[in-house]
């Protein structure tokens, strides 16, 4: 008789996964919102945008935040702003980093997409 050796599981009081040995086990948070996730109208979505300089050097970059939609899409809005402010930047975590202090131009940019946009900051 050949029992199947099954993972550790510690669950939380709520009844989440906190801790798996299993290897073979890929947990993502996202994975379950993957191809759900849509992406309403820009004129829908409400951007903000502020310049940064906390934690990078001294050196500043835009920051976009408040997009709403599927991960793809956020890619494809970050290299957008890349390529028509002709500078490098990322775009993770909720956020588009788009190197340099291009406020205005991000604004124009986005705007002329159609998006809702508010600098924050002076």
């Amino acid at each position: 008789m050949s029992q199947e050796k099954k993972s550790k599981k510690h669950t939380s009081s709520e009844g989440g996964m906190v801790f798996s040995t299993n290897k073979d086990f890929d947990f993502s948070p996202f994975a379950a919102l993957a191809g759900q996730l849509e992406t309403p109208a820009n004129r829908k979505q409400d951007l903000r945008v502020q310049l940064d300089k906390k934690q990078r050097g001294g050196k500043k970059v835009t920051l976009v935040t408040g997009f709403e939609g599927s991960e793809e899409d956020f890619q494809d809005l970050g290299k957008l702003l890349k390529s028509k402010c002709g500078v490098g930047g990322s775009a993770k975590d909720g956020e588009i980093i788009v190197q340099g202090d291009l406020v205005k131009k991000v604004v124009d940019i986005l705007q002329k997409e159609g998006y809702k946009v508010k600098i924050i900051g002076g």
